[in-house]
């Protein structure tokens, strides 16, 4: 069992006369391992509550802020203390960091980062989603000191969330991966939007690299929030591009430049916009000065991960199979155009299940609206649930209406007995829209 914090870098970091040698950080004593400090943050439900039942699962120590008993430290607050032993991780290390963000395809690069970095050494990166206030402070505090590179995701649905959290990621590479319309009716604008993502890049060490895409519409805003002392690489654009992308039912065939590297490799994920993902993700290789064609052969045969586009084969009841494209994570307008492109790839029926695009505010309806001519050319049938995509089911040919229900709950079995043997069905929508729901009902025996 390997340390990653000394009793004696604790009393340290803490200014405390007490430490313990511990081998990972833990907010949550469901999945606390034996070693592991507890951290007893405060929210809808108070993680002091939980620190006897750490310990009983064998944490080393716990980090609280107020006097209890066993092996603790005590604190004046314990998030506070989250970012400062983040902090202290950040500044131990000699890992090249790697931040990024962007309105989709944020964990998919990630991901990728991960796979394609780990040819060259060892790369620590979270297992799940921990883009925000907790997540990202939590990930540096679990980054090992041997750790060669460090990936981090840092997401936003407010003004002014994207800036405190990439400095304290301090990266030497900043990517974003596509600003578009998620979280409109929170930030006002696309351009608010743009602006929010480019903050990413002010928190750049002197020297670092800002990786641009260099299609959308607020490049120069992009590029003007790079600090000076810093270069700018675009994706899409002049230093890296796509030379062709074959797309099948189950993957893409790539091409494409970058440096003036020709690169060809294959991912198990159709479609343009994961194509694009992984030109940003060797375009940030590249800038770190490693082998991009390393790199990209080591991307090959890369997946989707659960919920962002995988496709499997689900048996129904009287000996039905269909094709389930998964993308019941989440849902923006670009994420939701790019999911319709694979669907009309499929063989069989095409069948979309859409639920809302949430935080839209007043653009909900236009932003759901403007979603039918792509879905008309790609489904024989759409099932819809929620207010957004009512609209937006409302306004298709009566002949691709499959039918219309408040939540997922509710239109799950409505789904589920229309559909037919060899069906590509595709499975979409904002995380609190619970399109889950739908998939757990495709998956049960009933």
């Amino acid at each position: 069992m390997s340390i990653v914090w000394t009793a004696d870098e604790l009393k340290a970091v803490f200014a405390s006369s007490k430490g313990w040698d511990v081998s990972g950080i833990s907010i949550d004593t469901r999945s606390l391992k034996p070693g592991d400090l507890f951290v007893a943050l405060a929210g809808e439900r108070d993680g002091h509550d939980f620190v006897e039942s750490a310990f009983s699962n064998g944490a080393a120590a716990a980090l609280v802020s107020r006097p209890m008993a066993g092996n603790t430290i005590l604190v004046p607050d314990t998030l506070t203390a989250l970012e400062v032993l983040g902090k202290a991780a950040r500044a131990r290390s000699g890992a090249k960091i790697v931040a990024v963000t962007g309105s989709v395809g944020k964990t998919t690069a990630k991901e990728m980062l991960r796979r394609a970095l780990s040819v060259f050494g060892k790369v620590h990166a979270a297992e799940a989603s921990f883009n925000n206030h907790i997540g990202v402070p939590l990930s540096l505090a679990r980054m090992q000191r041997d750790s060669r590179f460090g990936i981090f995701e840092i997401g936003m649905n407010h003004p002014g969330e994207i800036a405190p959290l990439a400095a304290l990621v301090r990266p030497d590479i900043a990517l974003i991966t596509c600003v578009d319309k998620a979280h409109l009716g929170l930030m006002g604008s696309e351009l608010a939007i743009a602006k929010e993502k480019a903050s990413i890049y002010a928190a750049l060490v002197s020297g670092g690299k800002a990786i641009i895409p260099g299609e959308t519409a607020y490049l120069q805003v992009l590029r003007e929030a790079v600090p000076e002392g810093c270069c700018s690489l675009l994706f899409n654009g002049p230093e890296a591009r796509l030379l062709d992308v074959l797309s099948g039912p189950e993957n893409a065939e790539i091409a494409a430049e970058v440096l003036d590297h020709r690169l060809y490799f294959r991912l198990a994920a159709p479609g343009r916009h994961m194509a694009s993902n992984a030109l940003a993700v060797l375009t940030a290789i590249a800038a770190m000065e490693l082998d991009v064609e390393k790199a990209a052969a080591a991307l090959n045969g890369f997946a989707p991960y659960s919920g962002r586009g995988t496709q499997r084969i689900l048996r129904l009841p009287r000996g039905k199979k269909i094709l389930l494209l998964d993308e019941s994570y989440n849902a923006s307008g670009a994420s939701m155009r790019a999911a319709f492109s694979v669907l009309k790839l499929q063989h069989g029926r095409h069948v979309a299940v859409l639920g809302d695009m949430l935080e839209l505010g007043e653009h909900s309806n236009a932003e759901h609206l403007a979603l039918a001519p792509a879905l008309r050319e790609c489904a024989d049938l759409v099932f819809a649930a929620g207010a957004g995509c009512g609209a937006l089911f409302e306004s298709l040919p009566q002949a691709i209406q499959g039918g219309h229900a408040p939540d997922a709950a509710a239109l799950a079995p409505m789904v589920k007995a229309a559909l037919h043997d060899g069906d590509a069905v595709l499975v979409k929508g904002s995380y609190g829209s619970r399109m889950r729901d739908v998939i757990s009902v495709l998956e049960s025996n009933g």
